[in-house]
Formats: structure tokens, C-alpha cells, sequence
């Protein structure tokens, strides 16, 4: 308990002193993105990526803290789609290469001996759909730390309830790092996740939640992994409707996402951060609860249905449509993205 303690409070603090010193660097050179036509860092990923690793590992080194085999693997192969996604926020990568990657690193963390073949292969489907969601869900200030916030410690606590004593321990101090990043990604935004932090986010979290589902049945967990991935699902799911229905391609960036629709509602940014946050830790507390037992499974589909009548009603939000801006980066200039 008092390692976990000195474990949280250490990431905390650490992540927000060296996302800090990493603002000025990003700007400088350049890797940043364009939000409300400002300027945005994205060095704030690879700050929570080695904020946890360095805690982590220095849990299993001391041996105080060990995270075991199967949450070592986990946590390396976050890092290595992590280190893609810092790629792809310096130099422009596609869809595929990224989906590609995500899938690579899912096969590496599924236990296959306990999910068997095919549940292994939609446990990785999963995987990367729940990682590329949250990479989606970072469009907006605060919004994919705090849905990841949320849903780190529901995973932990899905993970002490298996007396996944390193799995818990690992999604604790990645939550508290992710918190001290938050400390700078509040609106007005002085640092943003990018594609390193987002999914590296969606990965741990997602894969975190199938090792601990594993051995159960197939429709169970498929409930308590939708509930701990509601929020990012339903923005992932709106997204594609939305670009489905008005014929424009799914991968392209643009302004119909879940932050986006709430905000033409009237709300502030930092009102649609609490909402959003809100329904998160509903769902979470829901697959927590059908986890742990204390409530039944049908409980999953009132997230569900929650899910469904959210999209159907932001469905019909209209949102403006974003002209395509050339992106380029020359001697390390300012980079222009879409929407």
C-alpha cells in the first residue's frame, strides 16, 4: 500500500515537471498540432509513456513492486506502438500503417492459452479498435486523459479483484502519470497527447482489460470490455456514421466527433470534459460492478443502450465540415493539419 502510494504520487509529479520542460522543445521543432487555429505540443505522450515505464521498472527492479512476465511484455509492447505513434506525430503515417502496427503488438499480449484462437483474435480486434478510438477521442482539450483516468482505475480495480497484483500496480501509476499530463492539457491546452500518448493509452488500457477477462466467457467479457471502452467506442462509432451517411472518408480528420457535437450544444470545453467524464465513469462502474459480481450481466445493457440513444441523438447535430489544409513541414516550420 505505501509503495503504491510513493509509486502514484512520484508519477504524478514527474509527469507534469517533464511534460513541462518538454513544451518549449515540441514548439521549436515543430511537432506540434493545430486546434482552433493554435499551436498545440504533442510531447505530452512520450512523457506519460516514460513516466511509467521508469516507475514501473523501477518497481521490478527493487523488487518491491514485480510486474511479472505477461504485464512486462504488455508494457513493452505499449511502448514499442507508442514509439510508432511519436512517428507519426514527426512525420505524417497512414491509417494502415498504424492499424498494422496496433495489431502487431496486440498478437504479442493476448494469452491465447486462456482465450483460445478465436477468442484471441477478437480479443486483438478489440485491442486495436479500443487504441485507434482513443487516438480519435484525443480532439479535444482534457478529454482522452480523462476518460483514460477514469478507465485506468477501473481496469485496476477489475485487476485487484484477480489478484493481478502487477497488472494493478502498472494501471495505477499510469493513471497517475496521465494526471500529472493532465495538468497541462486542461482547457486552454498547453500540451496534447498526439498519437504516442493516445495510443499508447487505448493499447495499455484495452489490453489490461482482456488479461484480465481471460478465462472467462466470451459473451461476459465482451460486456465488461464494452463497458470499460463505452466512451471511446461511441465516439469512434458516431465518427463513422456520421462520415458513412454523408459519403466522406472514414480516416479523414474533421469536426464530427463526440467533444465537437456536445460543444455546438452550448457547452464549454471544460463542461463537455465532465460530462464526457461522467458518462465514462458510469460505464466503467458498471463493467467494474459485473466484473466483480455485485451486479448481473444484463446491467451491460443499460451501457448499451446508453451507447446507442448518445450516437443517435449527436447523430443529429450538425457540424460544420473542415476544408482540406495542405500540411507541410519545412526547416522544422509550424505543421498544418486538418480540421
Amino acid at each position: 500500500m505505501l509503495y503504491g502510494i510513493v509509486a502514484a504520487t512520484a508519477a504524478l509529479l514527474l509527469a507534469a515537471v517533464l511534460a513541462a520542460l518538454l513544451r518549449m522543445p515540441a514548439l521549436r521543432v515543430g511537432i506540434v498540432d493545430r486546434r482552433r487555429q493554435r499551436p498545440l505540443p504533442v510531447l505530452g505522450g512520450p512523457a506519460v509513456v516514460a513516466v511509467t515505464g521508469l516507475v514501473a521498472w523501477a518497481g521490478e527492479w527493487t523488487r518491491v513492486a514485480p510486474l511479472g512476465e505477461g504485464v512486462g511484455r504488455l508494457l513493452l509492447a505499449a511502448a514499442g506502438l507508442a514509439a510508432l505513434g511519436l512517428v507519426a506525430d514527426v512525420w505524417r503515417l497512414r491509417a494502415r500503417v498504424l492499424v498494422t502496427g496496433t495489431a502487431v503488438a496486440a498478437v504479442c499480449v493476448v494469452p491465447y492459452d486462456e482465450t483460445g484462437v478465436a477468442g484471441g483474435l477478437l480479443a486483438v480486434g478489440w485491442i486495436v479498435f479500443v487504441s485507434l478510438a482513443f487516438k480519435g477521442l484525443d480532439h479535444a482539450d482534457g478529454l482522452a486523459g480523462t476518460v483514460g483516468v477514469v478507465t485506468a482505475f477501473g481496469a485496476g480495480a477489475c485487476a485487484a479483484a484477480e489478484v493481478m497484483d502487477g497488472l494493478a500496480v502498472l494501471l495505477s501509476v499510469f493513471a497517475a502519470a496521465l494526471t500529472g499530463f493532465l495538468m497541462h492539457n486542461w482547457h486552454p491546452a498547453r500540451m496534447g497527447l498526439g498519437a504516442c500518448g493516445s495510443l499508447f493509452t487505448g493499447f495499455l488500457l484495452s489490453s489490461a482489460a482482456v488479461i484480465t477477462r481471460a478465462g472467462y466467457g466470451l459473451g461476459a467479457s465482451a460486456g465488461v470490455l464494452f463497458c470499460l471502452g463505452a466512451v471511446a467506442a461511441a465516439d469512434a462509432l458516431l465518427v463513422v456514421l456520421a462520415r458513412r451517411l454523408g459519403r466522406r472518408p472514414s480516416p479523414r480528420r474533421g469536426s464530427g466527433h463526440l467533444g465537437h457535437r456536445l460543444r455546438r450544444l452550448g457547452l464549454t470545453p471544460q463542461g463537455t470534459v465532465v460530462l464526457v467524464g461522467a458518462g465514462s465513469f458510469s460505464s466503467v462502474l458498471v463493467g467494474v460492478l459485473v466484473h466483480t459480481g455485485w451486479v448481473g450481466e444484463t446491467a451491460v445493457l443499460w451501457v448499451v443502450g446508453g451507447v446507442v440513444l448518445a450516437v443517435l441523438v449527436l447523430l443529429r447535430i450538425p457540424v460544420r465540415v473542415p476544408h482540406r489544409v495542405a500540411n507541410t513541414q519545412v526547416g522544422g516550420q509550424l505543421r498544418v493539419r486538418n480540421g
